[in-house]
């Protein structure tokens, strides 16, 4: 890394995407969890 650098820090965008993925990932596991749950009840 240069010393002329900016800080390591991903720009916006990507903070926003990776905030996404990361809720996306969040729905995803809740949603299989319930999935389970459905069918094991059956």
């Amino acid at each position: 890394m240069l010393w002329s650098d900016p800080k390591n820090e991903p720009p916006k965008e990507l903070r926003e995407a990776q905030a996404k993925m990361r809720r996306a990932g969040l729905v995803l596991a809740l949603l299989m969890m319930f999935a389970m749950l459905v069918v094991s009840v059956h």
